[in-house]
Parts: structure tokens; sequence; C-alpha cells
């Protein structure tokens, strides 16, 4: 069944593309194989000479409730992956590093001191810059990672020695638990400082502001009763109102007997008043007068009114009626005192009360502002309390030792390397070399300007390609028609014969000029190995050297003395002076003896037409050796004197552009450009076709 047309044209594109890189393989195999044999010979010395390093391993657990200062709210939150990474954090830290240095001296250690000393007329390293450079150096060697998702660091760490390495891991993990300790202790400490440092400043402020509220209830007055506070007013208030009260009752009475007494004096005289009457005194009065009284009666009847006992007795009388008035006026003035001794206590009272009640208001305001300052001293005496309580906790803290991490498994001594792997970098090292060695031949073909395929030239310039010519390793290609007559070189001269001279029937070129587009094409040596194999067919063949400045062939063909082309052209010379004898029969040779500069045009006139009429019936083909045609004029005026010119392509090193321009001149000019011929071909190149079949066709040619 047939492919689609798609399919069949992948399938065309890969296969010439594997073409394409087997062919490129085969061209520049002893570059791909000297550039990867070279990475390999480098990359494996350089592995063989790396230092073994030894990797050795401790593992740590953290432990988050292990931590004194720590809460148990707060455990869950120490166990999150960020507190995890950050004790990584910790591990790399360079102080950490430094203090692993410090214990186990690696400042002095010449594994870690490499290249440390100064340049010349620089200061030396201070121990601690030396400290600090080694750090790095160990932190360079230090790898700390957590193991998956569990709580467990891994501390690893690479040395040239395997104890120093287990050494090193296990300092590591015992300096990170003892900073850990002391830094919590520390911090503890610190804490326990600032604790007691505060506990003193607040003791001052509680005292402070109690001496302040003390001073302020003395200065007020307020005095401390049961739970709340009163003030001395506050105590006076009461018992005076109730002593006002009774005053003002007692003033009341007072006026009530008062004005009652001065009704009864206003009725019937003092006697009617009932203080006088009730009064001891006047009663005694009163029982005086009465038996004075009587006496004066008993005197008046026994003596008479003017007897001197009666006048006595009525002076008697007339005295205790002063006396009993004047009695009954004291009792009268004392109720009048009573009355006025009991308005004045009440007035009195009334006074102090409404003093005190301002007082009480005043006091009122001030008890506000003792209860702000006793908040603020309860606000005080609170941190304080907190303060003291933080301070036990702290101080209890620094006096414990609990780490929060614990090493799980310590460190020891590995007994192979762990690196360098050398398998596998000698494995890296072939890839490395093979991608170097395709990488060069890659940038060689594409550094590479010339036409490689014949398919390629044919189509760009529409001429064929006669013989792809190989590159021998032969000093001299021309010697090797004569002397490997069989060899792959010889055959493909022969087939550019076949290609020029065509099938039976057609008139074959008798002059035929070979040239090139640009020099060292080898168009010379081409010239001459064409001509012996046109010779060892039987054709009577004459090679002319027209390349006058270069004068090349003499090299190729040496045939001893003869007078050369310029005396021939000259007139100089004749023909048999000029034409020597090749090795090989059937070829003559007209060389150029030696460059010749002059400005004369030896090819302008008819001079070589006419040698070429005279020496063609004597022949049956003339090779005309041409100059390159780019740069230089007699290559165009000589190939229109030819019956056919074949332009000469150095295979995959001419550029396209002067092989175009060639071409084009040759067109212009009206010369017979029947052809080209690649010389040089690598003999494994698609340009020679059957060399893809090497081993098939190896019986059919003569080695070189």
């Amino acid at each position: 069944m047939e492919g689609t047309p798609e399919v069949v044209g992948y399938e065309a594109r890969l296969a010439d593309t594997l073409r394409s890189l087997r062919d490129m393989i085969r061209r520049r195999w002893l570059t791909l194989f000297l550039v990867t044999a070279a990475v390999v010979a480098i990359g494996a010395t350089l592995i063989m000479l790396m230092t073994p390093k030894y990797e050795a391993v401790a593992r740590i657990q953290i432990d988050p409730s292990r931590n004194p200062l720590s809460s148990a709210s707060n455990d869950v939150a120490s166990l999150a992956s960020e507190a995890i990474e950050t004790e990584v954090t910790v591990l790399n830290s360079e102080d950490l590093a430094r203090q692993v240095v410090k214990q186990l001296n690696l400042q002095n250690d010449p594994e870690f001191t490499r290249g440390l000393a100064p340049a010349e007329g620089a200061p030396p390293l201070t121990n601690e810059e030396r400290i600090s450079a080694v750090a790095g150096k160990v932190q360079r060697q230090l790898s700390v990672g957590r193991d998956r998702l569990t709580y467990v660091i891994n501390i690893r760490f690479k040395a040239n020695d395997a104890d120093k390495a287990a050494k090193v891991a296990n300092t590591y993990a015992e300096t990170y638990i003892n900073s850990k300790v002391g830094s919590r202790m520390g911090t503890a400490e610190r804490q326990a400082a600032f604790f007691r440092q505060r506990l003193d400043e607040l003791g001052r402020e509680v005292r402070a502001a109690d001496q302040a509220v003390a001073q302020y209830r003395a200065q007020a007055g307020i005095v401390a009763q049961g739970q709340g506070s009163t003030t001395i007013a506050d105590q006076q208030v009461a018992p005076l109102s109730t002593q006002l009260a009774t005053a003002e009752s007692e003033a009341a009475e007072a006026r009530s007997n008062l004005a009652a007494a001065r009704a009864q004096i206003a009725r019937g005289g003092l006697d009617a008043v009932s203080e006088v009457r009730s009064s001891p005194v006047i009663s005694d009065l009163r029982r005086q007068r009465a038996e004075v009284l009587r006496n004066m009666g008993e005197v008046s009847a026994r003596y008479g009114e003017r007897h001197p006992e009666s006048v006595k007795v009525r002076e008697q009388l007339a005295g205790l009626d002063e006396q009993i008035k004047a009695e009954a006026q004291r009792a009268v003035s004392s109720l009048e005192a009573a009355a006025g001794a009991a308005q004045a206590r009440a007035t009195s009272l009334r006074g102090t009360l409404h003093g005190l009640e301002g007082q009480q208001a005043r006091n009122t305001r001030a008890s506000a502002t003792a209860e702000t300052l006793e908040r603020e001293a309860q606000s005080k005496r609170a941190a304080y309390d907190k303060i003291a309580e933080l301070s036990l906790q702290s101080t209890q803290a620094s006096r414990n030792e609990i780490s929060q991490a614990t090493i799980v498994d310590r460190a020891v001594a590995p007994v192979r390397p762990t690196s360098p792997n050398r398998p596998l970098l000698l494995a890296l090292t072939l890839i490395v070399a093979l991608a170097a060695g395709g990488t060069t031949v890659i940038v060689q073909e594409l550094l590479v300007s010339g036409i490689r395929s014949v398919g390629d030239f044919e189509n760009q310039f529409g001429i064929p390609v006669l013989a792809a010519l190989p590159r021998v390793k032969h000093a001299s290609p021309a010697d090797l028609i004569a002397d490997r007559r069989t060899s792959l070189y010889a055959e493909s001269l022969r087939i550019a014969r076949a290609a020029i001279f065509g099938t039976r029937g057609v008139t074959p070129p008798k002059v035929i000029a070979i040239t090139s587009a640009l020099p060292d094409e080898g168009k010379t040596t081409t010239s001459a190995a064409f001509a012996r194999v046109l010779a060892l067919s039987g054709q009577r063949t004459l090679l002319i050297d027209c390349d006058l400045r270069r004068a090349a062939m003499r090299m190729i063909v040496p045939t001893g003395e003869s007078a050369g082309l310029i005396a021939l052209l000259n007139g100089s010379a004749a023909i048999e002076q000029a034409i020597v004898k090749d090795r090989v029969e059937n070829l003559d040779v007209v060389l150029v003896t030696a460059p010749h500069f002059a400005t004369d045009d030896l090819f302008g006139g008819d001079r070589l037409k006419t040698l070429l009429a005279t020496l063609s019936p004597h022949y049956d083909t003339i090779l005309l050796d041409l100059p390159p045609l780019v740069g230089l004029a007699d290559g165009r005026t000589l190939a229109t004197m030819a019956d056919a010119t074949i332009l000469v392509v150095k295979w995959g090193s001419t550029p396209a552009a002067p092989i175009d321009s060639a071409l084009g001149w040759l067109r212009a000019d009206g010369a017979n450009a029947i052809g080209a011929l690649f010389t040089m071909v690598d003999p494994s190149a698609e340009a020679l076709g059957g060399m893809y079949y090497s081993k098939k066709y190896g019986a059919y040619y003569q080695p070189e």
C-alpha cells in the first residue's frame, strides 16, 4: 500500500538528513575522534587527579516542647515548617561556623588554609580574619537540610579525611545544641535581670503612689473605714445633726417657758409664774413670811402697831417680801438666760453643721481624687505582681539547661569516599566529549562555504559535473596515474574522459582548456593527470602550460631542459625545442620554464592560434592548462581558443560566487564550458557516489 505524499516527503527528507549526517561523519570522523579523545583524556586526567571527599552525616531532632521558655500554647506553632527551616538557617550561619573553627582549631588546618597566604607586600591576616576566611570554606563544605517532612535535620560535611568529616559534623551538632541552650539560658538570664530592674522601678513607683495616696488622704482628712473610706467631716456630721436637733428642741422649750412666764406675770404677777412657785427658796421664804405674819399679828395684838417689836416684825416681813420678789425676779431672769443660752447653743451648732456640710462637699471631690490615686497605685501594684511572677519564671528558666534539640545519630567516619563519583563523571565526560566533537564537526561544516553535492552544483550552475576526483595521499597525484593505473583516482579521470568524449559517432573536442575560478583548486595537477590518462588510453596528447605567472607544471612534470612556451611564442625557439616527452608514452608537454610577469600580451594575437593549428594534425587531443579566471585576463582569452572548457572546482572549498562569475564570463566570451571537475573530494563523500559501497568496490581499485 502506497503512503501519502506527505509521509513519503517526510521520509525522503529524513533519509536525506540521515545521509547527510552519515556523510558528514565519514568526512570528519578523524576530527570527531581526535576532539572526543582529547576531551576524554583531559576529563579523565582531571577526574583521576580530583581529591577524594568523605561525607559524614550527623542527625539532630528539633523538639520545641522541651523549651523551658515556651508555653503549651506555643508548641504547635513552633513545630511548623518555618521553624524547622529557621533552625536550618541557624546551622548554616557564619557565627556557628566560627565557633566550630575555633573548637577544632581549623584555622591552622592545611586543608582549609590553602590559598589564604596574603599577596606579596600585603599585611598578614589577623587571627579573626583567618578564622572568618576558614569559616567561609567550612560553610561551603557543609550541607544542612531537613530530612523529608520530619523534625530531623541532617548535618553533612565533606572533608579530605573521613575522621575529620565525622568530627566536624559532630562538633557542628554539639555546638548548635550548646548554643541553643546557652542562648536560651542567656535570654532567660537577661530577662531575669530585666525583670529585676523593672521590679525595682515598679517598687519605687508603688511606694511613691502609696505615699501620695496617704499624704492626700491625710491632707483631705480621709480615713479608711471598712471596705471604703470616709472623712472626719463625715464622722462629725451625724452626731452634730443630733445635737443640733436636741439644742433646737431645748431652745424652743426654753423660749416656750419664758413666754409662759411672761404671760403669767402679765396676768397675775410674779407669784403666778410656775418657776417662782416651784422654787424651794421662794417656798422657804414664803414659809418664813408666814411665820413672820403670824408673829406680827401676835406682836401687834400684844404691843401695838408702834411697838418696836411690831416695827421689827414689819421690817422682817418687808425684808422677806423683798427677798421673795428678788428671788422671783431671779427665777424669771434664769428662764430668760436659759432661753438665750439654748438659742445660742442651737445657733452655734447650726453654724458648725453648715461648715461641716461645706467641708463634706469639698471632701467628696477630694475622695474622687483619692480614688483615682488609689486606682493608679493598685495598677502599679498589679504590674509589680505580674513582673514579680515573670521574674520568678525567668530565674527558674535561667537555671534550667534543657535543650530544644537532641542528637539522634552521631556521625561516623565513612569507609568509602562519597565524591568524586568517577564512573558517573567518566560517563558524563564521554558525553561531553562526544558533544564537543560533534559541535566541532558541525562548526567545521558550517564554516565550509564550498559545494559538496553534485546535484546542488548542477542545479545551481546548469552544467554537469563530469567526474569527482578523490583526495589522495600520494605526493604527486599525476604520478599516481602512471604508478597505479587502476586506482580510484585514475578511474575517476577515465570517467571524466568518457564524459568529455562521449559515445561513438560524436565528434570529440580537439583542444580542451582546463581552468578554475580561483587559484589552488588543483587545476594544474588535474591537467597533468588527465593528460596522462588520455595518453595511457592510446591518444596522442599534447599538454601546454598556459599559466605563465605560476609555471607550476614544471614541478609536476619534470622533463629536463626545454625552450618553453614563452620562447616558442616569441619566435626565439622552434617547436621541436619547446616540446618535451613525458614519462608516459604518447604524451608531449610544452612547459613554462620560469614565471613570466612581463606586460606583453603573448596570447592576444594569433600566435597561439597559429601554434595550435600547426600542432593539431599531429595530436589527437591538445590540453591547455589555463590560469584562474577570477582576477586574471589570460584565462578568458585562451578559453575562447579551445573547443571545450572544463572548470575545476575544489570540493567543499570553492564558494559559489566566484564559480558563478567564472561561468558567466565564459558564456559571455563564447567559450564552450562543457562541465566541471570536483577535485580533492573526500573518498567517503556523496560526490563520489560508489564509495557508499566502498567495501563492495574495494576489489576493483588498486590501493594508493
